[in-house]
């Protein structure tokens, strides 16, 4: 059973690795052909594009003489040209090289690269809503008493129309919206239809208010919809065994898949998260079950195993939930066709930059947690979920990371993008270049920031990893 669950746990992480690869090979490669494609017209030598660094796996030659390669650390990537600054460059050559070009045509070049990833963006949202989208209708299941949302009149069976006044078909819809006012004092103007838990809300829209102050601010997890007391409608979920960890507490006391938990220690269990709350406030204790199979009530005696989280100890008897089908007239699809689907594709990476945008803003303020920032091994781990989870997910999820890389590279930190447009504006503003010092001495700074920023990245990755 150890070995097994092994196997299962080694083809878990290959496939995530395998999304990793993708997903950043995808982005790499668009952002360093952005470069490399204006430098060519430009009249620029390109000597080598490289997705990835290190050892070159795979290479050829073009008839111009560019190497391309794929080398075997796919972190990254770059486009080598022809630049006198980095070595010597044959007279007949010198026409073709980098810095011999007016300073406008390097600016060019330089931005190519994030234009290109926002150009993936509104390539892979017009292909996500040619597609189609499936989403959840977002209907409010609970109100929280004395919460925000039930202050403001808000109720269960409500479905939240727009949030100040930008529609919302779903609930990523709702998430992305309420996002962009984390660690701001304002109303929250939401829209809503009044209706009854489970149907489709057919009631006029009303309009409801929310005052929110320093709204989450420092959060390291941040969840809008609850924060305001609103919890989104689910189906009833019985307490139904679904999948079964092989050396967990349910498997070695006889709970099988489809037993349905009837009682716990003569308690009627009421849902799944019923049974879910039992069980972990009794770690190590022995519990007798009443469970239905195959249309015969038996029992069964469960003693929950133990672990700590948070100095807290839990019980947990490694089982999971039997799936439960939403009900078809909760299930939105949104599908459009090809000038829409583009016209919402553009407005949709116009929105995720300003959200990018706006949350950098709020972290340099002290507004959002550092501790949201993410490094490769959680973009790895959404990178197998988002594909795992279906096509729409993954392009929404390449879309988000494109503009994230896009808006990055743009900042005016030395060594990034941005850093080289800096120096080439203040370039054309003083009519000659920064002496080489300066720019060494930019460079210097800039990668011990972006260094820093990675490791504070990494250390938030391992942190979760962990925990």
């Amino acid at each position: 059973m150890i070995f097994e669950s092994l196997l299962s746990d080694i083809a878990g992480s290959a496939q995530t690795l395998f999304a990793f690869v993708v997903t950043l090979g995808i982005l790499v490669s668009i952002h360093e052909y952005g470069h490399f494609w204006v430098a060519r017209r430009c009249g620029v030598k390109v000597l080598r594009f490289s997705v990835g660094f290190g050892k070159s796996l795979w290479s050829w030659t073009d008839r111009h003489g560019t190497e391309y390669s794929i080398a075997a650390i796919p972190l990254g990537g770059y486009v080598k040209m022809l630049d006198e600054r980095e070595g010597p460059v044959p007279a007949d050559e010198q026409h073709l090289s980098f810095n011999s070009k007016p300073v406008l045509s390097r600016i060019v070049i330089v931005a190519a690269g994030p234009a290109a990833n926002f150009l993936l963006a509104v390539f892979a949202l017009w292909l996500m809503y040619m597609v189609g989208v499936r989403t959840l209708m977002p209907q409010v299941g609970e109100v929280v008493p004395d919460s925000p949302a039930a202050v403001a009149g808000i109720h269960s069976g409500d479905e939240i129309v727009a949030v100040n006044g930008v529609e919302t078909p779903g609930w990523q819809a709702v998430n992305m919206e309420l996002l962009a006012y984390i660690g701001e004092s304002r109303n929250l103007n939401v829209s809503v239809r009044s209706g009854e838990p489970g149907e489709v809300p057919e009631g006029a829209v009303r309009d409801k208010s929310m005052a929110i102050v320093d709204w989450l601010v420092n959060e390291e997890q941040p969840n809008p919809i609850r924060s305001l007391g609103i919890v989104p409608y689910s189906p009833d979920i019985p307490a139904v065994i679904g999948q079964l960890a092989e050396d967990g507490a349910a498997a070695r006391d006889g709970l099988e898949s489809g037993d349905k938990v009837l009682r716990v220690n003569g308690e009627t269990v009421v849902d799944w998260m019923h049974f879910v709350d039992v069980i972990r406030n009794h770690a190590g204790k022995p519990l007798q079950l009443l469970v239905e199979r195959g249309g015969v009530s038996q029992e069964i005696q469960l003693t929950p195993g133990s672990r700590s989280t948070d100095g807290e100890t839990t019980g947990f008897i490694g089982a999971g939930v039997q799936p439960v089908s939403w009900p078809e007239n909760m299930i939105r699809h949104l599908q459009f066709g090809p000038v829409d689907s583009l016209l919402k594709g553009a407005q949709a990476t116009w929105s995720l930059t300003s959200m990018t945008l706006e949350s950098l803003w709020k972290m340099v303020a002290g507004l959002v947690s550092v501790k949201n920032l993410s490094g490769p091994i959680t973009i790895a781990k959404v990178a197998g979920a988002s594909l795992e989870s279906g096509l729409e997910n993954f392009l929404y999820f390449l879309a988000m990371l494109s503009v994230s890389l896009g808006v990055l590279n743009l900042l005016p930190i030395p060594v990034l993008d941005g850093g080289h447009l800096l120096f080439y504006l203040v370039e054309m503003v003083r009519g000659k270049p920064l002496s080489e010092k300066t720019q060494t001495l930019g460079l210097k700074i800039g990668v011990t920031f972006v260094v820093g920023v990675m490791m504070l990245a990494m250390y938030n990755d391992l942190s979760r990893l962990f925990q």
